[in-house]
């Protein structure tokens, strides 16, 4: 399922663009542009998957379409963890927004795209192939990493939270040394700016948000995996749970990324 969602991913960032029609153009600048490279990595992926499809489909099972298969599952892997680390290299290699600049930015992307594809996996197993794994096995996997990617995004959180600003507002309007107020806006109509990098999150309210993270990525799994040590329900519903609240956890997390990376220019409105 990695392919697929990558694509979709792809195409669901067109609508950040000014022109659509030209997104292939940003494929030509993998040398210098993160952005370009995640593009290739992600049209990448495709090519083990159709592999594996193409071998499930049409070559009789034996040694060596098990092997072929377990090279083609090893590249396809390697490639969507890529795709995901030059995702990450995306906001990591911006100077303008400190907090994207965290060095747990691209561990904590990766950590979460384990996470989230095991929990996914996992659980079409149980559904499609209820004899191929231990679901205890499973459900301690993902709690485990769960808790793993929660104490990542704390540190992560401890540390923005705790990080100066990197200028000052009299700085930011040529006066460095100077107590500067803001008594007007420096435009009537909102810019790229103001829509996508000023957003103002209360602390409290960051602060439950970051807790409702926490627990849909540690709780969720977790009692899931209590109530299948117990027998109680079935391991395909947990695992489905589990998936769900990790899902979840994520969108929480994300949001909070990116609603509390304030731009440097901000401090000029």
């Amino acid at each position: 399922h990695a392919s697929p969602l990558s694509v979709a991913g792809l195409l669901s960032s067109l609508g950040h663009l000014g022109k659509p029609g030209r997104a292939w153009r940003a494929l030509s600048q993998w040398r210098t542009s993160w952005l370009s490279r995640e593009g290739v990595l992600a049209l990448a992926t495709m090519l083990p998957a159709v592999a594996i499809g193409v071998l499930l489909l049409f070559v009789q099972p034996g040694a060596d379409r098990a092997m072929l298969l377990g090279m083609s599952g090893l590249l396809l892997a390697l490639l969507s963890l890529a795709t995901v680390g030059c995702t990450a290299m995306i906001y990591a290699s911006l100077p303008p927004i400190p907090a994207w600049r965290h060095p747990l930015v691209l561990p904590v992307y990766l950590l979460f795209a384990m996470l989230t594809g095991l929990a996914l996996l996992f659980a079409l197993m149980a559904l499609l192939l209820p004899a191929a794994g231990d679901a205890v096995m499973m459900l301690g996997t993902v709690t485990v990493l769960g808790a793993l990617v929660a104490a990542a995004k704390w540190l992560y959180w401890h540390g923005i939270d705790g990080d100066p600003p990197p200028a000052s507002r009299g700085a930011a309007v040529g006066l460095p040394r100077r107590d500067v107020s803001v008594f007007e806006r420096p435009h009537t109509e909102q810019n790229y700016i103001t829509r996508e990098m000023a957003f103002v999150v209360a602390r409290r309210h960051a602060t439950r948000l970051r807790w409702l993270a926490t627990a849909l990525l540690v709780a969720g799994p977790a009692l899931a995996l209590l109530f299948t040590s117990l027998g109680l329900g079935t391991a395909t519903a947990w695992l489905w749970f589990a998936a769900s609240a990790v899902l979840a956890g994520s969108v929480v997390e994300r949001w909070l990324f990116f609603a509390q990376a304030r731009h440097v220019v901000t401090l000029y409105y």
